[in-house]
């Protein structure tokens, strides 16, 4: 006998012989529940989590970030929307769900509407999506990298969408940054003391012309966040990525992340 199908088909499944033998045979009694425990595990499989069914609201909530890059010649502005899920509740999520990016250089046309889908559709399905970061910022140009404001060395202009993404994910709490001790942050700032003392003297012994104020701090390199300076002389650190890296005593030293290397 033909059946007309009248609706859109949205899914199926095969009913297997198993299947029907499990719905012919007698319910089993429940055992009983305590109410409380009932309670909380109602609770907890009505949060919703992350996933590739979840419909694309009206509105969604998002933050676009400028990229100056020297690899182009017109700026970058990476948008990327959020989704809030379990709104007004305890277990309300924001995660990322879609992202733009957009400028007046064609360039680059094609491979960043191919990266902005698969971003996408990576958000979409939910789960833990902050490898992306790790992924974009280890792609290196064989052309080389640069450094982008705040002496952070960027190997790749796709790897600074990856530096964007992880700031975003900061931002909604996917992504907590590893805090510095208090040892640490002692240790650094005592590191940066003796330097500048140290250069200072250098500077007294050598009788060098005065440099005025106002230009020594042109040529330091300013972090962007805190407000933090370093040494125009210093190299790249390869832990932090920063221009920060200054020699003490034989020992190559970061006044940024504390890192340490005698040779």
């Amino acid at each position: 006998m033909a059946v007309k199908i009248e609706q859109k088909i949205k899914g199926y499944a095969v009913v297997t012989p198993e299947d029907k033998a499990r719905e012919a045979a007698p319910p089993v009694p429940a055992a009983p529940v305590d109410r409380a425990v009932a309670e909380q595990a109602e609770a907890k499989d009505n949060i919703i989590q992350m996933h590739e069914r979840i419909e694309r609201p009206d509105v969604l909530i998002g933050s676009t970030y400028k990229i100056k890059s020297p690899m182009v010649e017109h700026a970058m502005y990476v948008t990327i929307n959020d989704i809030v899920l379990n709104a007004g509740t305890e277990h309300e999520l924001r995660r990322p769900f879609e992202v733009f990016i957009n400028s007046k250089s064609m360039d680059h046309f094609q491979w960043i509407v191919g990266l902005t889908r698969i971003m996408s559709a990576v958000f979409r399905k939910g789960g833990d999506v902050t490898f992306l970061v790790e992924e974009m910022k280890a792609v290196f140009d064989p052309r080389g990298g640069y450094f982008k404001a705040g002496g952070v060395y960027m190997p790749s202009l796709v790897a600074e969408i990856g530096a964007v993404v992880e700031e975003h994910m900061k931002s909604i709490g996917l992504i907590h940054d590893p805090e510095l001790s208090a040892h640490q942050k002692a240790l650094i700032a005592e590191k940066r003391k003796q330097f500048e003392e140290r250069s200072k003297k250098n500077s007294e012994l050598t009788a060098a012309p005065a440099v005025p104020a106002a230009q020594a701090r042109d040529e330091d390199v300013a972090v962007t966040g805190d407000g933090t300076s370093f040494p125009p002389s210093a190299t790249m650190c390869h832990k932090c990525s920063t221009k920060a890296l200054v020699i003490m005593d034989g020992c190559a030293t970061c006044l940024n992340c504390g890192y340490s290397k005698c040779g």
